[in-house]
This record gives C-alpha cells, sequence and structure tokens, in this order.
C-alpha cells in the first residue's frame, strides 16, 4: 500500500499528518509512506526528523483580499499542481491524505484530476479554505468535530474521526511525570503554554500573574514562553526576583519536548485554542484556561474554543479581555474548586478521542 500524506506550513496541519504516518507504519510496517509540504515550511524540520521522507512544493497561501499577490498565489498554485502531478505519476500511491493548509491543495487538486482516492481532514471547528472548496469531490472528509459538519455542502461523505494527534497522547501516571519533571508530587501544578511559537499578549499576563501569586506557597507553576520570548521573560522574572521567591515553585523553559508528559503532570492548563493543543488536552482529560489567538484567520481558535466552552470543559477567556489579574481569579476559582476542578476534568476527558487514527485508517482501507 502507498499513502501520500499532504499539508503543512503550521504544526496544525503538520503534527496530525505525522501522528497518522506513524500510525500506518505500526499498523502496517509494509506500507510506502512519502509526505508533500511547502518548501519553507515547519514541515522540513519536521517531517524528516521523524524519518519520512518528505517533497516540498513552492506554494504560498492566498490573501484574503484581492491584492496584486493574489496573482503570484495562483501562478504558484498552478505551478505547485504541475509539481504534485509529477510526484503522483513516480509514487503512484493508493491513496492520498490532506491534512490541510495551502502546502496540501496542490496535491488534493492533482490527486483529483489524476482520479486518485483522496481523503481529507479537517481540525479546527470552522474549515479551511482549501477543504470547503475540494470537499464535495473527494472520497471522504474527517471531522475533529461534530459542529464542523454545518460548513459542508455535501454530507454524505463526513465522518466524525476526531484529531490523529491525540491517539499518540499516552498519559503517564501524574506521580510519575512530575517526579521526571522535577516538580512537588503534592502541590497544585498550574501548566501554561503559549503554543511552539509562544504569545506575546499571553506572555504578558502570565509574568503578571507569576508576579501577582508569588506569595502563595499552595501553587506551582510550568511555563512554557516559546523560544521567541524566553529570554525577554527570564529577565523580567530575574529583575523581580520572582523565580527565587517562588523558592523552586516555578519552572520556565522555552520549549517543551514531551508535551503528553507537562500534561499529565499538570492539574490545571493555560493555553491558546489551536487544533491540536485541544486535542492533546482532552485526550488526557485536563481542564484549562483557553486564550484564543485573535490573529489566525476568520479567528477560528474562538470557535474551537467554544466548542468545549459550550460542553464545559474549559473556560474561556478572550484576549481582549486578558490581564494578570484576570488570570489570577480564574486560575484560582478553578484550582481551588476540587469538585469544579474535576467535573471539567471528566467533561474535557469524553470529549477527547483517543481513536482518531484508527477511524481514519479504518476509512481508507474500507
Amino acid at each position: 500500500m502507498r499513502v501520500l500524506l499532504t499539508g503543512g506550513a503550521t504544526g496544525g496541519h503538520i503534527y496530525p499528518a505525522l501522528a497518522l504516518g506513524r500510525y500506518i507504519r505500526k499498523e502496517d510496517p509494509t506500507a510506502e509512506l512519502q509526505f508533500v509540504g511547502a518548501k519553507g515550511g515547519l514541515e522540513e524540520k519536521i517531517i524528516p526528523q521523524a524519518g519520512f521522507i518528505l517533497e516540498t512544493l513552492e506554494v504560498k497561501g492566498f490573501p484574503r483580499r484581492f491584492t496584486p499577490a493574489l496573482f503570484k498565489s495562483c501562478f504558484l498554485l498552478g505551478r505547485a499542481a504541475l509539481h504534485a502531478s509529477r510526484i503522483l505519476r513516480t509514487f503512484k500511491p493508493d491513496v492520498i491524505i490532506g491534512t490541510g493548509g495551502f502546502a496540501a491543495a496542490p496535491v488534493v487538486m492533482a490527486g483529483l484530476v489524476h482520479r486518485k482516492r483522496v481523503i481529507l481532514h479537517e481540525q479546527n471547528v470552522l474549515p479551511g479554505l482549501a477543504n470547503r472548496v475540494f470537499a464535495p469531490w473527494v472520497y471522504g472528509v474527517c471531522l475533529s468535530y461534530e459542529a464542523s459538519k454545518d460548513y459542508f455542502r455535501r454530507s454524505s461523505n463526513l465522518y466524525l474521526t476526531g484529531n490523529p494527534r491525540a491517539s499518540e497522547m499516552e498519559e503517564v501516571e501524574k506521580d510519575s511525570a512530575r517526579n521526571l519533571l522535577g516538580l512537588d508530587p503534592e502541590l497544585p501544578l498550574v501548566l501554561a503554554v503559549g503554543g511552539s511559537g509562544g504569545a506575546e499578549k499571553l506572555n504578558q499576563c502570565m509574568l503578571d500573574f507569576l508576579f501577582l501569586s508569588a506569595g502563595n506557597k499552595n501553587l506551582q507553576v510550568l511555563y512554557v514562553t516559546g523560544e521567541k520570548y524566553y529570554e525577554q521573560v527570564i529577565s523580567r522574572l530575574a529583575k523581580g526576583k520572582i523565580i527565587e521567591n517562588y523558592g523552586g515553585r516555578l519552572q520556565v523553559r522555552a520549549y517543551q519536548q514531551e508535551i503528553p508528559l507537562a500534561i499529565s503532570a499538570a492539574d490545571l492548563m493555560i493555553t491558546r485554542a489551536g487544533a491540536t493543543t485541544l486535542a492533546e488536552l482532552t485526550a488526557l482529560g485536563r481542564a484549562a484556561i483557553v486564550v484564543p489567538s485573535p490573529n489566525v484567520v476568520h479567528n477560528h481558535q474562538l470557535l474551537n474554543a467554544q466548542e468545549l466552552f459550550n460542553h464545559g470543559a474549559v473556560s474561556l477567556i478572550e484576549e481582549g479581555g486578558l490581564s494578570g489579574q484576570v488570570l489570577q481569579d480564574e486560575v484560582y476559582r478553578i484550582l481551588y474548586n476540587s469538585s469544579l476542578l474535576e467535573q471539567m476534568s471528566q467533561i474535557s476527558k469524553s470529549l477527547g478521542c483517543t481513536d482518531a487514527a484508527s477511524n481514519i485508517y479504518k476509512l481508507f482501507l474500507s
């Protein structure tokens, strides 16, 4: 069996494809897998490091309004589709799986022209442009949220599968996770993470929160700043002698490699509302305070967050209303109310879909 996986430019598209590739390789070691992504995207680093073959296309996203850049994007898309056609003729895939993003568009387009069986995966509540355009013509569209069905014209090829990234989230017993991370097994733990790139406003408010909460001895924090903001955060904490004041109850890191370990150790998360992050925290059943990024297309993180908030799994604070004081009030309201914390965690766990990769695998085997 030959499987071509395509999608990229952002981690939200890359990690589901990578999770699915690893699952296919585990289930069928004889399967031949190849990834196609965007030149200059994160996939150029992530996919080869994971041990998979990657080919890249020169392609750019479409501007959201009519500008001269639109013509260049159209030209690159056409040229990338021709390149993708050559890849298909050489690799001869049995199935193409697209996880969204502009990197996937020319491959899916070429796949339909070559009459290949194509399956799409949508991570967000609000489907991306490429997935909405191609959805009526593909074999199947795999959804992470039931609410996404309202955005597609054709319903007969929609399947609620979950996000395959959730299938890779292996929970570690809380005390063991804390021991491995050098954290106190007894104190309540807040995990704050704004994604691999960090988040400026979230970091500003987290710093204010840490200053406000420095005197609270019944709290420990694992704070992942993102590499871009790490030095800035450390400098400000050092000036205020905040790390010393916490006395070992605060760990600040630029990046957390083993995110399942960190989530397993936490009682409560503070995070953005990217699709991959929400798949991870629901797979492990953690309560969270979610601050959607307003700097994304069509504000789709807000829709992701609202889906979990409506079920009661997370607290939702929009960035415009965020401050260190607001964050402290909400953390204390949830963290020190054991029944509320447990209720949110249970609801979160019920929304997780740890068999997502298996669901998609079964679909394309059919």
